[in-house]
C-alpha cells in the first residue's frame, strides 16, 4: 500500500435534505493524496448523496467542501471537473444514441472536429488498452452491454483528466478477472498521485486494495478505519450492526422443464446478432444460472426472453406445451413469466410514477384493479402497501411517493414485489443484485430462493460469479451468445471461470 501524505479532498459536516428526507447529516469524509478510499454503508446510508455533493450534482444545505485544504464551493459538475473531480455512476449519464467518443466530446471542453477528435479516439483508445477493456468506440452506447456502458463511463472520467476519482460500484458488473484488473488499474492511478474514492457493497475489495475505509450509515458517518488487519466480518458489523452471512441451500426437488429454448438467434438494436443458436433448459424447482463475461449476448437473451424484443429463430417453450416464441411480454407474463431486468430503473420501474402506481401496473394491464377508465384506487393502493410491507420495501413515506426516491436496494424490492405477485411459474432474473449491500442482495437472493422452493423455475443471468455460484443448482456458462458448457453441482470455481475464459 501506498504511504498518502496531504488531504486532497475533505467533506466536512455535510447536510442535505430532500422532500423533508434528511439523507446526509453532518457527514464526513477526508480522502488523501495518492490513497484508494473505500466508502462502505448499506443502500440508502447516504455514500452516493455524499459523494454527489463532491461530484457537483447535489448542493449541500450546509457543511464545507474542502481541496488541499482550501475551502471551495462546487456550481455543478462541469466546475466540479475544473476542479479535477471526476466520478462514474453506478447508474450511467450516458446518451445512448452517441457512441463512446460522442459521449466523451460531451464532458469535453475543448475543439470538436478533424484532428481534435481523432487524437481524443486515439487517447480513448490508448487509455482502454491499458485498462484491458474490449470495446467498440463506434458503436452506440445503447447498443452496447450494461458492462460495456459502465467501461465508456470509467473512459470518460480517465481521459477527461480527473486527479481525484469518484467510483460509485465500478466492478458490479465484472466478472472477478475484470474486476481485479480493474482495481489493479486504480491502485496504479493511486501510486501515480491521484486519490480514489471508491463506493463498492464489495467487502473484499475495501480490504484488498483500499488505503482506508469509511463507513456510513443512516446519512451519518460512524467510522473511518485502516483496511489493513480489519476483517470482513468486523467490517460487516460496523455497515448493519450485525454479521451478514448466505450459505448456499441447494434445491430439494426439482421437476420438469419450465422453460425450453432451441436455436434462440437474437440481435441488437443495430442488427448485430447477440445470440446464436443457444439451448438449455430450466426446471421447476431449480434455479438455472447463466454465467459469462459481459457483452456475450446476456442481455439481449434476458430481453427476447421477457418479450421485450423479438427473437429472429428458435422456439421458447414455456410449461413444456406453451410455444411463447412469438408472444408479448404480457402474454408472456399471462402464461406465468415474471421478469426483473438487469437495469430497473429504465427497464422496471418509472421514477416518475408513484410507488403504487409502479407496484401495481402490471394489475391494471390484468383488469386486477378494474379498467382503465375506472381503477379502484383504494384497491391498488391496499395492495401496493401490503407488498410494501411484505418485501420489506424501506424508505417509502407514501404510497405516493415518486419511485426515484428509493435507494437501489428498496427499488429492486419493489420490482420483485409486484413480480412475485403472480405467482410465477418462471423468473428471468438479470444481475438482480447489482449495486446492492449485503443485506439488500441477501433479501433478495432469500426470495429467489423461496419461489424456487415453491417449485418455480428461476433462471439467473449474473455477471458475478459469486452470485451464481452461491445461489445456483445448475450452471450454464454463455460465450458469443451460445451455451458453451453445462455445470451440475457442487461446482468448482476454476472450472466455470476457465470455461468463461476458454471459450472467448
Amino acid at each position: 500500500m501506498t504511504d498518502p501524505s496531504g488531504t486532497a479532498l475533505a467533506l466536512d459536516a455535510i447536510t442535505k435534505t430532500f422532500d423533508g428526507f434528511r439523507a446526509l447529516d453532518a457527514a464526513h469524509v477526508s480522502v488523501r493524496r495518492g490513497e484508494v478510499h473505500a466508502l462502505l454503508g448499506e443502500n440508502g446510508a447516504g455514500k452516493s448523496s455524499l459523494m454527489n455533493v463532491a461530484a457537483g450534482l447535489y448542493a449541500p444545505d450546509s457543511g464545507r467542501i474542502l481541496l488541499d485544504g482550501t475551502e471551495v464551493t462546487i456550481d455543478g459538475p462541469l466546475d466540479a471537473r475544473t476542479h479535477g473531480i471526476g466520478m462514474v455512476h453506478q447508474h450511467y449519464k450516458l446518451v445512448k444514441p452517441f457512441n463512446a467518443i460522442e459521449n466523451i466530446l460531451l464532458s469535453d471542453p475543448g475543439e470538436r472536429y478533424g484532428a481534435a477528435i481523432d487524437a481524443l479516439t486515439a487517447r480513448v483508445r490508448e487509455v482502454a488498452d491499458e485498462l484491458g477493456f474490449e470495446l467498440d468506440v463506434t458503436k452506440p452506447v445503447g447498443t452496447l452491454s450494461i458492462a460495456e456502458q459502465q467501461r465508456v463511463e470509467i473512459l470518460k472520467v480517465l481521459v477527461g483528466g480527473a486527479w481525484i476519482l469518484i467510483l460509485d460500484e465500478p466492478t458490479a458488473v465484472l466478472t472477478d478477472a475484470e474486476g481485479a484488473r480493474l482495481l489493479e488499474t486504480v491502485r496504479a492511478l493511486a501510486k501515480g498521485g491521484h486519490s480514489v474514492v471508491l463506493v463498492t457493497h464489495k467487502l473484499n475489495e475495501a480490504i484488498d486494495y483500499c488505503d482506508r475505509i469509511t463507513v456510513m450509515r443512516g446519512g451519518r458517518t460512524v467510522d473511518t478505519v485502516e483496511a489493513k488487519g480489519i476483517s470482513q466480518s468486523d467490517l460487516t458489523t460496523m455497515i448493519v450492526g450485525a454479521d451478514v452471512h448466505e450459505q448456499r441451500a441447494p434445491s430439494q426437488s426439482i421437476g420438469a422443464p419450465v422453460l425450453q429454448v432451441a436455436g434462440l438467434r437474437a440481435a441488437r438494436g443495430d442488427g448485430h446478432i447477440a445470440v446464436r443458436d443457444a439451448n438449455f433448459e430450466v426446471r421447476s424447482g431449480e434455479i438455472y444460472g447463466i454465467a459469462g463475461v459481459g457483452g456475450n449476448g446476456q442481455t439481449e437473451l434476458s430481453d427476447a426472453l421477457s418479450g421485450l424484443t423479438r427473437s429472429l429463430a428458435g422456439i421458447v417453450t414455456l410449461g413444456g406445451t406453451t410455444d411463447i416464441t412469438d408472444a408479448s411480454a404480457e402474454e408472456r407474463r399471462e402464461n406465468g413469466l415474471a421478469a426483473i431486468p438487469a437495469d430497473r430503473h429504465s427497464k422496471a420501474l418509472s421514477g416518475t410514477l408513484s410507488v403504487a402506481d409502479n407496484f401495481a401496473v402490471g394489475g391494471v394491464l390484468r383488469g386486477r384493479f378494474g379498467s382503465w377508465l375506472r381503477v379502484r384506487r383504494r384497491e391498488l393502493e391496499q395492495a401496493a402497501g401490503e407488498a410494501v410491507e411484505a418485501f420489506d420495501v424501506q424508505g417509502v413515506r407514501s404510497l405516493k411517493q415518486r419511485a426515484a426516491l428509493l435507494s437501489g436496494g428498496n427499488a429492486q424490492k419493489l420490482v420483485i414485489a409486484r413480480e412475485f405477485s403472480g405467482s410465477p411459474r418462471l423468473i428471468v432474473a438479470h444481475s438482480p443484485a447489482r449495486g446492492l449491500d449485503l443485506r439488500a442482495s441477501a433479501a433478495v437472493h432469500e426470495r429467489l430462493r423461496s419461489a424456487r422452493d415453491a417449485g418455480a423455475g428461476v433462471l439467473l443471468i449474473s455477471e458475478d460469479l459469486d452470485e451464481i455460484l452461491l445461489l445456483c443448482d445448475r450452471i450454464g456458462v454463455m460465450t458469443r451468445g451460445q451455451i458453451v458448457a453445462e455445470f451440475d453441482a457442487p461446482f468448482d470455481r476454476q472450472s466455470v471461470g476457465e470455461a468463461m475464459i476458454g471459450h472467448g
